[in-house]
């Protein structure tokens, strides 16, 4: 899992996604698991993002070249670690993980329509979007500390306390 993570955020900072499987043919169902290494002629993570469900957006822009390379491997270190510490908890809630390069994510809605969410000037060019159809989305811009990711998810898709996810449910009869 940790190579896969690394691989995939590998693929998101260097824009360079050489060939991508995606199942249903739209960028809606790209996957971290779905990039493979690539060369830099492909655009697969450039395409706007349409979220369907609940889902958290790791977004890497192109104004993070603006970044030395140390700061960008330093970030991209960071941003990877903390992505690998909140898959499981994602997986385990049936929220989805997706990587992007575009600075447009669309959220669906009913009747066919889709409310923009643009990335361009936030804080920093790396971070994460976590959205939920129907609510407002929550951009995180930057790095945060595993803990504070955790609870920042936790909060915003009102998931219950990590002490209490591993604990069984108690059934009464």
């Amino acid at each position: 899992m940790r190579a896969a993570t690394f691989l995939a955020i590998t693929c998101l900072v260097a824009c360079r996604s050489q060939q991508a499987t995606v199942t249903t043919g739209n960028a809606d169902s790209l996957s971290f698991a779905d990039v493979a290494p690539a060369d830099s002629a492909d655009s697969v993570l450039l395409k706007s993002r349409v979220v369907t469900e609940p889902t958290v957006v790791v977004f890497w822009l192109a104004a993070a070249d603006t970044f030395s390379a140390d700061d960008q491997a330093e970030a991209l270190d960071e941003l990877n670690s903390t992505t690998e510490g909140i898959a499981a908890t994602l997986a385990r809630h049936n929220i989805k993980l997706v990587p992007t390069n575009s600075d447009t994510i669309y959220v669906a809605l009913p009747n066919r329509q889709r409310r923009t969410i643009l990335l361009t000037g936030v804080d920093y060019p790396f971070g994460y979007v976590l959205v939920e159809p129907g609510a407002a989305e929550r951009i995180l811009a930057g790095l945060y500390a595993d803990d504070e990711l955790l609870d920042e998810v936790q909060a915003y898709f009102d998931l219950p306390p990590s002490d209490s996810v591993d604990a069984k449910p108690r059934i009464s009869t």
